[in-house]
């Protein structure tokens, strides 16, 4: 599976349920969030626009993702939000199209346009993304069609300052038809070890 393949998977909408602990403070919260993807070819403005913003030749995108969300934290303040879009585009490396540069519209862990790196390991897709304080690595991987797990951590001043873990679930396709079976039962015990170990 290549990295647009990937992104392609991932088109619809998704419920992700959130765990983040912040290790300074010894403490967790949870919250969800409703997410909806959608891949983007390569000659898609959106994408062409995102390479000249970062002035990157548009040749050389293979596409990409635009990305809304809306959802909220348990320690959220009274009115607070989680809601944003963004735009990702996939830029391989020449010699490995496995890996190459990940341009964004806005960033994970800060409001700013942003350039990471991301690898694709087997089934799992890597993201990581440096900001001017902070640190963002993310992983994805898909349990079954329609349920994708995801964990991130923020690094800020050399060291972890949060780590998340979700569970999303696929709710609509990419042609916004609703999903009825989410885990299948091998799935769920997949799952379920996972959780465990």
């Amino acid at each position: 599976m290549g990295v647009f393949e990937f992104f392609q998977r991932s088109a619809g909408k998704w419920r992700s349920l959130r765990t983040t602990h912040h290790l300074a403070f010894r403490r967790s919260e949870s919250g969800g969030t409703e997410i909806q993807i959608r891949a983007l070819m390569a000659d898609d403005p959106q994408i062409l626009d995102l390479c000249r913003l970062h002035q990157v030749d548009p040749a050389t995108a293979v596409g990409g993702a635009y990305v809304t969300w809306e959802g909220g934290m348990a320690w959220d303040r009274e009115g607070e939000q989680h809601q944003g879009e963004t735009v990702f585009a996939l830029v391989p490396d020449a010699d490995d199209p496995g890996q190459g540069t990940l341009l964004r519209s806005l960033g994970y862990a800060e409001i700013t346009p942003a350039v990471g790196r991301y690898r694709l390991a087997g089934d799992r897709l890597e993201l990581a993304t440096p900001y001017q304080s902070m640190k963002a690595i993310e992983q994805f991987w898909f349990v079954n069609p329609n349920l994708r797990l995801r964990s991130s951590t923020v690094e800020w001043m050399g060291g972890i300052n949060t780590a998340s873990f979700c569970t999303e679930c696929r709710i609509e396709d990419a042609d916004g038809q609703p999903v009825t079976a989410i885990v299948e039962p091998a799935a769920a015990q997949t799952l379920a070890t996972f959780l465990a170990a």
